[in-house]
């Protein structure tokens, strides 16, 4: 099996068919409110989680990839793309061990009817739930030839659509980058283990 990388292709077939994936959005550890998110990166050693009441977006791709970490491991994720999303009620989680106890990091933006928004919005993930609607969706597409800038590898299975709509989204990822991402209403606090969802 073969995967395309986030930051590039490799050569193989791969299969990462079936689940429509939609992506909300993520800001780990500050600097992106408002501003350009780095396009190629080392993920870290630990997932986290998203969760939206609702992401509503045009120009949407998925196909199978992996995600990298700096030693070089490498971790096969649904790689989704939205070249133009509206997030509302964005939370993101993450969570480690520490002496301390378990520490963690959340972070909520988009409320109060003040959607979050990003462009180019592309996210490594793993697993996710919701109620999906998909605008003029072809499913079985070369991932070469999906309709957003990122694109996979000749010959590996994908999907597109025209538009996209998530409720009750829950999701878990490696990564998400963007080209520009405002938070509105944003608030990173930590906690003692505190998570979007169970």
């Amino acid at each position: 099996m073969k995967f395309s990388t986030l930051t590039g292709s490799r050569a193989g077939r791969a299969a990462l068919a079936g689940v429509p994936v939609a992506i909300a959005a993520t800001v780990l550890l500050g600097g992106v409110a408002n501003g350009a998110v780095p396009v190629s990166f080392a993920v870290s050693g630990s997932q986290f989680q998203i969760g939206a009441t609702e992401l509503t977006g045009t120009g949407f791709s998925q196909y199978a990839g992996v995600a990298k970490d700096d030693a070089g491991h490498s971790h096969p994720v649904a790689i989704a793309n939205i070249a133009s999303a509206s997030i509302s009620d964005l939370c993101q989680s993450v969570t480690s061990d520490t002496p301390l106890g378990k520490i963690g990091l959340k972070i909520t933006a988009g409320g109060g009817g003040h959607p979050a928004t990003a462009t180019d919005l592309q996210l490594g993930m793993t697993d996710l739930k919701g109620n999906a609607t998909f605008g003029n969706v072809r499913i079985g597409v070369d991932a070469s030839t999906v309709n957003t800038k990122a694109k996979g590898s000749v010959g590996d299975f994908a999907q597109d659509a025209d538009t996209i709509k998530i409720t009750d989204l829950k999701q878990t990822a490696w990564s998400t980058q963007a080209s520009v991402f405002t938070l509105t209403g944003l608030h990173m606090q930590l906690t003692d283990g505190d998570t979007c969802f169970n």
